[in-house]
């Protein structure tokens, strides 16, 4: 489990002095590719301030900056007694700083990092044919030397490893939250010809080449795992490593990587009992962005066609329907413009004519019905015609208000006898408005504590009341009522 510990290699990458860490780690690694492995204080110091943002960068920054990258491993100082020339030199430590093997790779990181969308991959199709001819001379191996095995199996490593590489970069992009938003665009329609083509074509080389060479690797299995694998062994330990060395015995590393290398080339073409091979996977799944993208693009078609109006076209397909004679000829029509109809069938509460089942919908009458959408936002289309002058109708209701009221009137104060209405004297059966009227008077002095009111004519009374009820006749039957007299004043 101790690889499993902290790297503290990489602490310089998030501590809160991180630029500065990194801009003195990234001098090192330029020096370090131009073969330039150890470098003096003063050389940092001179290369940090060339960039603007460091002008005022001092030597006395800088040393407490190397010493913590020492610290963390990321430098290793090297004393420099040839550069001591006094006492006070010695006491000094000259040294010359150089980067471990932990911080190289780490840099090559983090450049590899910041180029990350430039560098994109590709499905180029030269690895396939490169491949294959590489395992066709994989029988030719048992007779070969050493060095030409080594040389072998690295030019079939590299091969595997780029093309497996780049088709991971490439693919990965399709499934990032960019490039989704991006296939959901509109300019992605003009591009997506090209995309479609450059996927069929990696897909058409891939199913070529892989039958092939899932052929040459069951054929030369036995073969490669027991004689050549052990000759790839021997050709790596035969180079001297100097760090494995270091560490001992270094057959069983080297045994490890290169029986996992076999086995992931083994598995990128051949099936195994409880998974799928590789290479089906990435059939898989460029069909499948091949679909996505024409799902996308028909999609955008449609949204941009959602904005025309198809009134003009849907009017004059009606206009050929009515000129239909027959109804096949309304069928054909129908089909044409609706291509396969999907067969649906609707319930519906109107009652049949008929209740024969093999009665078509075509024999049945037709029925209307109003369809709103099921959408929250849905609201119904007003006219935007300009307003009607019904002047003359508002007139005319007007009048005919005004002279009912004007009946009504008459007919109320018909019952005014002597300056009071006696409701157990009124005889004559009377309206259902005339009725209203007495209720409302009737109900108005009730509400007062005076038992006062006044009429919409402007008359006021006073409403009292007998002991005993009477009977109102109405058209529309008899009221009981208490005995009410309504006793007008005199205007």
């Amino acid at each position: 489990m101790g690889y499993l510990g902290a790297i503290n290699e990489t602490s310089y990458l998030s501590v809160p002095n991180a630029p500065v860490y990194r801009k003195i780690m990234r001098c090192f690694y330029r020096e370090y590719e131009k073969m330039h492995f150890q470098l003096y204080k003063e050389d940092v110091l001179k290369m940090v301030k060339q960039d603007e943002a460091f002008q005022n960068y001092s030597m006395e920054a800088l040393i407490p900056d190397l010493e913590a990258l020492v610290k963390w491993k990321n430098l290793t100082p090297i004393q420099d007694p040839g550069k001591v020339y006094t006492i006070a030199d010695y006491k000094n430590k000259q040294y010359r700083y150089t980067m471990s093997e932990y911080a190289v790779e780490i840099e090559r990181l983090t450049v590899r990092l910041e180029n990350l969308f430039l560098e994109s991959g590709n499905l180029s199709t030269n690895f396939f044919i490169r491949l294959e001819k590489s395992l066709e001379d994989m029988e030719q191996m048992s007779y070969a030397s050493l060095k030409e095995i080594n040389e072998w199996w690295g030019l079939l490593q590299e091969d595997f490893k780029r093309l497996n590489q780049n088709y991971q970069d490439y693919l990965r992009d399709f499934y990032s939250g960019k490039a989704d938003r991006l296939m959901k665009s509109v300019e992605f329609v003009v591009h997506k010809d090209k995309f479609i083509k450059y996927l069929n074509e990696f897909v058409q080389e891939l199913q070529h080449h892989s039958k092939h060479m899932e052929q040459l690797l069951s054929k030369n299995m036995a073969l490669m795992e027991s004689d050549i694998l052990e000759k790839v062994i021997a050709s790596e330990m035969d180079i001297p490593h100097a760090m494995l060395v270091a560490h001992g015995n270094a057959e069983p590393s080297i045994r490890e990587n290169v029986v996992g290398k076999w086995n992931s080339l083994k598995n990128w073409f051949l099936d195994s009992p409880d998974r799928e091979c590789e290479c089906k996977k990435v059939l898989k799944i460029t069909n499948d962005i091949i679909r996505n993208l024409i799902r996308n693009a028909a999609l955008i078609v449609q949204m941009q066609n959602w904005g025309i109006s198809r009134k003009d076209d849907y009017r004059k397909f009606l206009e050929l329907f009515l000129k239909c004679d027959e109804l096949e000829e309304a069928h054909c029509l129908s089909a044409h413009v609706f291509g396969v109809q999907k067969i649906e069938h609707f319930k519906v509460n109107e009652p049949r004519e008929e209740d024969r089942i093999n009665q078509s919908v075509y024999e049945e009458m037709p029925v209307e019905f109003l369809l709103k959408p099921h959408t929250r936002n849905y609201r119904e289309k007003k006219s935007r015609n300009g307003f009607t002058d019904k002047s003359v109708e508002k007139m005319m209701q007007r009048k005919q208000y005004l002279d009912q009221a004007e009946k009504q009137k008459e007919i109320v104060m018909h019952y005014i006898k002597n300056g009071k209405i006696d409701f157990s004297e009124i005889e004559d059966v009377i309206s259902a408005d005339t009725r209203t009227v007495f209720l409302q008077w009737i109900t108005l002095a009730n509400m007062s504590s005076q038992k006062r009111g006044s009429t919409e004519y402007g008359q006021q009374y006073h409403l009292c009341r007998k002991k005993g009820s009477c009977v109102l006749k109405c058209e529309d039957g008899d009221l009981t009522m208490p005995e009410f007299i309504l006793e007008f004043e005199e205007s």
